[in-house]
C-alpha cells in the first residue's frame, strides 16, 4: 500500500480548531489566497463554511479553490501567461528566505 499524498493540519473553524487533510498544492493554494486576500487561513476557512457546501468542509475548501481561481482567469490574463500559443509564460514562485546561522 503506498502512502497517501495528503498533509494533515489543524485549522480554526467556525466551531473551533479542527484538522484538514488537502492534498500539498491545496494547502499551497489557500496559502495563495490568503496573501492575495489579506486574511488567514482560518478567515478563510470560516468564510468558506458560511457559504455551505453540501459535502462538508474539506469538499468545501476543494470546490472554493477551484471557483477562486478560474473565476481569477480572464481572457486578458490568458494572454498575459501565453495560453493558447504553444508556449506558457514562467511563473516566478518566490522562494522562502533563509536565514544565515549565526557564526560560532
Amino acid at each position: 500500500m503506498t502512502a497517501s499524498c495528503l498533509v494533515n493540519r489543524n485549522v480554526t473553524a467556525i466551531r473551533g480548531r479542527t484538522s484538514m487533510r488537502l492534498e500539498p498544492e491545496l494547502w499551497e493554494a489557500l496559502e495563495e489566497i490568503c496573501l492575495r486576500e489579506s486574511l488567514t487561513l482560518a478567515d478563510v476557512i470560516k468564510q468558506i463554511e458560511r457559504l455551505g457546501h453540501p459535502g462538508g468542509r474539506t469538499s468545501a475548501v476543494r470546490v472554493h479553490v477551484l471557483a477562486y481561481f478560474r473565476r481569477a482567469t480572464t481572457e486578458a490574463g490568458h494572454r498575459t501567461a501565453g495560453h493558447g500559443t504553444g508556449a506558457t509564460a514562467r511563473v516566478e514562485r518566490p522562494q522562502p528566505s533563509r536565514v544565515a546561522a549565526p557564526a560560532l
